[in-house]
């Protein structure tokens, strides 16, 4: 069994692997980065703008949550004109504008637990709309909203592997082109499967102690008030 595996997890080839998980990561953390603060602008607008803004968002939101996002890919990767960008940069695109509105409503839910009585006791000690979101409610919200955050970022990480489909060397594309190299040896296909669905475990279940952790700490920190 050694002797099969031998030729496929080469260190030319573990290499190549690893780098594909690096663009993952990259990709990931790239999409998270600039989704939240999307989201989170198209959720205040869905929530509290009712005239051309957050109407504008609420379809935006509506008809990102309600299509496929493999479908989003293959409009930017090969119907939207890219010019000099890669694939991969298309595709992270619609992996970007498909999380934003799925964080939307994260974030519409945050604020929507969130008692109308403080914005009531807010107005009445002088505080403006905006200072009363950006001061009071805001900070309230994405406290009670970091689980949910989180578990996005996990599903964001796993999305990724969607782009396999359009040749962008991320790492479960690295896996598939190594796999190609095996010859059809169903012992080397079936370690480098488990070699993938493990790479992804160990993120996503890294991912998931800190959601985890990080319910505990709001569970005893909710007991203790």
């Amino acid at each position: 069994m050694l002797e099969t595996l031998a030729p496929v997890f080469t260190p030319d080839n573990l290499r190549f692997i690893w780098s594909g998980m690096g663009l993952t990561l990259a990709l990931s953390v790239g999409v998270v980065c600039l989704s939240i603060p999307l989201g989170a602008a198209l959720g205040l607008l869905r929530n509290y703008e009712r005239f051309v803004l957050g109407r504008l968002a609420a379809a935006y939101i509506e008809v990102f949550r309600n299509t496929p996002l493999l479908l989003w890919m293959f409009t930017f990767g090969f119907l939207v004109p890219g010019g000099g960008s890669s694939l991969s940069t298309r595709g992270g695109l619609a992996l970007l504008l498909y999380t934003a509105s799925v964080i939307a409503e994260i974030v519409r839910g945050g604020l929507n637990s969130i008692s109308r009585g403080q914005f009531e006791a807010a107005q009445s000690q002088g505080f403006t709309f905006l200072q009363t979101l950006w001061y009071i409610i805001l900070p309230q919200a994405f406290r009670r909203i970091v689980p949910s955050l989180l578990s996005q970022v996990i599903t964001t990480v796993k999305d990724t592997s969607f782009l396999a489909g359009f040749g962008v060397l991320e790492f479960f594309r690295t896996v598939q082109v190594v796999l190609s190299k095996s010859g059809g040896n169903r012992t080397a296909i079936f370690a480098l499967y488990v070699f993938a669905a493990l790479g992804y475990f160990v993120v996503c279940f890294s991912l998931s102690c800190v959601v985890r952790a990080t319910q505990r700490r709001r569970s005893v920190t909710a007991a203790a008030h």
